[in-house]
């Protein structure tokens, strides 16, 4: 597969990018607008429809967004297009170039997206209203006036996809904070909506805590007492507010989407331009040293907690230990050609076919043997944050020092501190930035690469 964002719609945003570009390209041939060359148009028209798109978030619409946000979006979009569309004749000196029909062209391309963008947005809503698709579970904690308004917004606007399970109350006498985590863990909760006046402190951070290590969403009904917490975004459900807790960049399809295409392009490059020749020599060297398959082949724990197969170059004599057992200085398990091959990095070359499977990124927190994940999720504050994107063959974390064995507490616990900040302040060019470092300390050798 090559794009998937568990369970956010991610597919909706790249096919309506590939649908609005070739309605963008594809009328220049029906209108006799007499370009000098064309092909300079389609790639000026589609750059600029990108950068555009971008600048204006035009494909950021939530499945609790209303109409009239769209069609501020198509407004706003549409006014920069027809300036930047009119700019052409100016910036690239196309006197010949026919304004009557430019002018029926940008028509043509406002009515096909309008179009394509209100039927997408309705189809979408009746999906979720008639077949039940795309559905999110959520629990309300409260019973005050904006907690019961929010339930009927649930139970009224089906279009928005979400299904109301449960209401605790924190009033009520038997009201319990274990029992509220067991039932939105027994339920497959996706989200928590708290009434903030009606919980204590400690209940909150309680709820934050949950939420961070159980991969749930929270967000809250705001009122007029102070949460101390480091983002917080403001969201209208029909006409009713509600403050996010997080907002994580990858999250956003687009955004998602963007890295996607990155690692594949990456993984493809890295397969074709290098393991097709070093993977055979490898292989050999390999076999000659030791006995064994020539991978090594572990399960880790990737994206929303789930479990699979990552790939490595084997480093080691075949052993029965290495399952559980990571590798420590001058391990005496690991072979010549391993040492090698793991204090260069070679030896994580093979987890680009991860990538290219979509399992694994090239940059992101680094997979854990399940045992360690079993271990960290239970004494580590805030670990299970970094399954909220996929694991990475390279990672902030890993450029600062933190890679390898783990020693200390403090070692596991500034990894997951680098994790969670990669988590929440993703970029492509933080992204960028983490892949040249890695690179640089693979030509220097690290301390730790044992």
């Amino acid at each position: 597969m090559l794009f998937k964002q568990g369970r956010y719609s991610g597919f909706i945003t790249p096919i309506s990018y590939g649908l609005d570009l070739l309605t963008v390209n594809l009328f220049t041939t029906f209108l006799p607008i007499n370009f000098q060359n064309l092909y300079l148009f389609h790639f000026y028209i589609s750059i600029t429809w990108v950068i555009l798109s971008f600048k204006n978030e035009f494909y950021v619409i939530h499945r609790y967004s209303k109409a009239v946000v769209l069609l501020r979006k198509l407004f706003t979009q549409f006014v920069f297009f027809f300036l930047i569309l009119y700019a052409y004749i100016g910036f690239f000196k196309q006197p010949l170039m026919s304004r009557l029909a430019l002018g029926q062209y940008f028509i043509l391309v406002f009515v096909g997206i309008s179009f394509l963008k209100l039927l997408n947005f309705s189809l979408l809503n009746k999906y979720r209203e008639r077949i039940k698709g795309n559905i999110r579970n959520v629990v309300v904690i409260g019973k005050s006036k904006k907690a019961n308004q929010l339930i009927e917004v649930f139970n009224t606007r089906r279009e928005f996809g979400y299904h109301f399970s449960s209401q605790f109350s924190p009033r009520d006498k038997d009201f319990e904070l274990l029992n509220c985590f067991r039932y939105i863990v027994n339920n497959n909760i996706d989200e928590i909506y708290c009434s903030v006046s009606e919980l204590k402190n400690d209940e909150l951070s309680a709820f934050i805590n949950f939420a961070d290590n159980n991969l749930k969403t929270l967000k809250f009904l705001p009122d007029n007492k102070n949460i101390f917490s480091k983002k917080l975004k403001f969201e209208y459900y029909d006409y009713l507010p509600i403050l996010s807790l997080r907002d994580i960049p990858l999250h956003n399809s687009l955004n998602a989407f963007l890295k996607r295409l990155f690692d594949i392009v990456f993984s493809l490059v890295v397969i074709f331009g290098i393991l097709i020749w070093l993977g055979p020599l490898l292989a050999f060297l390999i076999s000659v040293e030791s006995r064994g398959p020539v991978f090594f082949i572990q399960k880790r724990t990737g994206f929303d907690n789930d479990e699979f197969q990552c790939f490595k170059f084997r480093s080691m004599a075949m052993n029965d230990s290495s399952e559980y057992q990571q590798a420590g200085k001058n391990d005496m398990r690991v072979t010549k050609i391993g040492r090698f091959i793991r204090k260069t990095s070679i030896d994580e070359l093979p987890q680009f076919y991860n990538v290219l499977f979509g399992n694994m990124s090239v940059v992101g927190p680094r997979p854990h043997m399940l045992k360690h994940t079993d271990e960290y999720a239970g004494r580590v504050d805030k670990y299970m944050l970094r399954h909220f994107v996929k694991p990475g063959i390279t990672g902030l974390a890993q450029i600062r020092g933190y890679r390898g064995e783990i020693e200390r507490d403090s070692d596991i616990q500034n990894r997951i501190k680098f994790d969670i900040f990669y988590v929440e302040n993703w970029s492509f060019f933080l992204d960028l930035k983490i892949i040249v470092q890695t690179i640089v300390n693979a030509l220097k050798g690290e301390e730790k690469a044992y």
